[in-house]
């Protein structure tokens, strides 16, 4: 099911067919390094992952990540979507796109058009984005999207430091 369009992208529900797509972007080099390892070894695994997270949540929440696909020829491209976690208290946005489609405005496009979505139709006053600090990349994708450094949280015992931006729609 389609949920946005832009020009140039559909992101959709992800569907338990989109496993090996899932497979490969959980297991990006840049995914692991920095948004960590989700235990995404196998097939199955990523099965359980869709299932697990993004279905449950569209079921509980009537939003999640959604796959980002190229509508010219139906590329999977990455992932971009609103989620709940338990850890903060605003809905964030979160997002990851396989390197072949890196720096080409697809990521940027995917998240004003989630976050237009998220205020407008979810009718979210408030959505934040968690970055490491190290990610430069998107810190400058939340930038440009309007979001502001609001703080850095301190990290848990174990964990890493996150950076926190904010938008008000």
């Amino acid at each position: 099911m389609i949920v946005i369009e832009t020009e140039r992208l559909a992101l959709r529900e992800l569907e338990p067919a989109d496993a090996p797509f899932i497979f490969e972007l959980v297991n990006d080099p840049d995914w692991l390094t920095f948004i960590g390892d989700r235990g995404v070894h196998s097939l199955d695994d990523a099965l359980a992952y869709i299932e697990k997270g993004p279905r449950a949540m569209y079921a509980q929440r009537g939003h999640g990540l959604w796959l980002v696909e190229r509508k010219a020829d139906g590329a999977a491209m990455g992932m971009c979507g609103l989620l709940k976690r338990d850890t903060l208290d605003d809905v964030d946005i979160g997002y990851a796109m396989l390197p072949a489609f890196r720096g080409q405005g697809y990521i940027a496009e995917a998240v004003a058009a989630t976050l237009a979505h998220g205020h407008g139709a979810l009718g979210l006053r408030r959505i934040v984005a968690i970055t490491v600090p190290e990610n430069v990349a998107s810190a400058r994708v939340l930038t440009r999207a309007g979001m502001r450094l609001e703080r850095t949280l301190e990290a848990p015992p174990g964990g890493r430091e996150l950076n926190l931006y904010a938008v008000e729609g």
